[in-house]
């Protein structure tokens, strides 16, 4: 397990998913996610793992220019971004970069997508840091954000000499993890039955 506070991944307390394994291998299904893609990730984790702080600061550069993004990481008073907030989520989120490479897709991977899903909901937002930001960000940023996360990946993936078709396997590979993880994200966002 991570040592970076509020990081779950593996952790054997956190409720199990209502979504089960057999929903999620549907998911993958839809999505064309099979083991090449898994490979592909595999693949990916070497690349980026020291590329992680280059790539957030393309992912918080777009946040920080997007003020109805930036929004949820500010004061709602103040509208002053919480530094203390950003801060945390940025050592998660770079951690989640190798998770997303090197999942697993089981049932403790599900257990925590659910957990990443309420803390965005206002179910659960601002809980893991006490942090006093907005308390609810839309299921329409969630998904949203599956563009700028996946299309800004692939210069980072064709930085260290793998093949075009290589980068094309990696990235692809990542956009499907991406939208697998944002669709299971929306859980909570779903009334019970609709999900």
């Amino acid at each position: 397990m991570s040592s970076i506070p509020g990081y779950r991944l593996n952790d054997p307390s956190l409720p199990a998913s209502p979504v089960g394994m057999a929903d999620l291998e549907e998911l993958k299904t839809s999505l064309l996610f099979g083991p090449a893609d898994i490979a592909a990730l595999r693949q990916a984790a070497a690349i980026l793992e020291d590329q992680i702080e280059a790539i957030l600061d393309v992912w918080y550069g777009f946040v920080g220019g997007n003020p109805h993004l930036l929004q949820y990481f500010s004061d709602p008073a103040t509208g002053a971004p919480v530094g203390a907030y950003l801060d945390a989520v940025r050592k998660r989120f770079g951690q989640w970069i190798i998770d997303t490479c090197r999942a697993e897709y089981d049932a403790r991977w599900l257990a925590f997508a659910d957990e990443i899903g309420k803390r965005h909901h206002r179910i659960g937002k601002n809980r893991t840091d006490g942090a006093n930001a907005a308390a609810h960000i839309p299921l329409r940023h969630i998904l949203a954000l599956v563009i700028p996360i996946s299309v800004t990946m692939k210069p980072f993936l064709a930085k260290k000499g793998a093949s075009a078709a290589q980068v094309e396997a990696m990235h692809a590979a990542w956009t499907k993890s991406v939208l697998l993880q944002a669709i299971l994200w929306s859980r909570p966002y779903v009334k019970d039955g609709d999900f």
